[in-house]
């Protein structure tokens, strides 16, 4: 596989090394690697063949030990510096790493999209994003994201990940993360959102991105239409949270205490920026957070009151389980 890539890496270098027109707006892809040499070179493809060729990929090496850091730097000298940029990563764990890149000073563009190492990106999957982008007010953040395909570790498509039918909101967003980071692109102006808060606890930068759009009055889109390829295999850090297996884990994580964890870091870290929220979005947070710490049976009532919702009714029901049991 090494060397069948770097050999289409060879057939691709004229293609990617065209300057495209100024009229097409430039998209920084925010590349986060550890130790993924196994399927970096597919990833690194399905980039290459985007119908929307103005791109830069922006590589964060965490401190790999296999052959991910001698595979970037093949692609870079293939696809020179302009194409591929490869930086080392904080080694502070995936979050830290995608939470630095996006606060990289010379990382410039009109859009921006977080890149997972061993996913497969769909032709069309920047060109969907930004034409939903490019109808927005560009000084308003905006976000893109949805569902995704999932696959084997053979490439194997096997199913796709939960569709969420309820509007994104600020409300749903200080419960529940809707959509991966790897299917995430954004404008400028949300880049300068997640840049300013980079220094802050932040359980998942995608679930950040999520609450910080939303938050502060942006737009969010989530698409129904899958546009990359979710690999599904034993080296992954997070997984699509759509099988019974995921949702028993999920139930136990609750009991353990996690949902309460996760729901006290992003609520210290959004008091922290409370200036950056609208007035709207600052209520709820505060009626979430006054919520959380009431007793029985007041706590049911103000989380009712407060508006917060997940997107399933299981979901619902999981949120009141929690409330009940003081894992909120």
């Amino acid at each position: 596989m090494y060397n069948e890539a770097i050999q289409e890496a060879s057939t691709a270098r004229e293609r990617s090394s065209v300057v495209p027109s100024p009229t097409i707006p430039k998209v920084a892809i925010l590349l986060a690697c550890y130790n993924g040499e196994r399927f970096l070179a597919e990833q690194l493809q399905s980039i290459i063949q985007q119908s929307h060729d103005n791109w830069m990929i922006v590589a964060s090496d965490d401190g790999s030990c296999d052959g991910t850091l001698t595979l970037l730097l093949r692609y870079q000298q293939q696809l020179g510096e302009h194409r591929l940029r490869v930086i080392a990563g904080p080694r502070r764990g995936f979050v830290a790493n995608f939470m630095s890149l996006v606060s990289t000073p010379f990382i410039r563009a009109e859009y921006f999209a977080f890149c997972d190492q061993d996913d497969i990106w769909h032709i069309d999957h920047l060109s969907k994003a930004i034409a939903w982008m490019q109808s927005a007010d560009p000084s308003v953040p905006a976000l893109h994201c949805g569902r995704t395909r999932l696959i084997r570790e053979d490439g194997q498509p096997f199913g796709v990940s939960p569709l969420f039918p309820r509007a994104p909101s600020f409300k749903n967003a200080l419960v529940q993360s809707i959509a991966g980071g790897n299917t995430m692109v954004f404008n400028h102006s949300a880049k300068q959102l997640l840049e300013r808060t980079a220094s802050l606890p932040v359980v998942s930068h995608d679930w950040w991105a999520y609450l910080l759009v939303s938050g502060t009055g942006g737009r969010v889109h989530y698409s129904a239409s899958p546009s990359v390829d979710y690999r599904q295999h034993g080296g992954n850090l997070v997984g699509s949270n759509s099988s019974l297996k995921d949702r028993l884990h999920r139930i136990r994580r609750m009991f353990a205490g996690h949902f309460q964890s996760w729901n006290e870091t992003n609520i210290e870290s959004l008091h922290h920026c409370r200036e950056m929220l609208s007035e709207e979005s600052l209520r709820r947070l505060q009626a979430f957070a006054r919520a959380r710490r009431s007793p029985l049976p007041l706590r049911l009532w103000r989380i009712s009151r407060s508006g917060v919702y997940r997107q399933t009714v299981p979901g619902n029901l999981g949120l009141l389980l929690a409330a009940l049991l003081g894992k909120l």
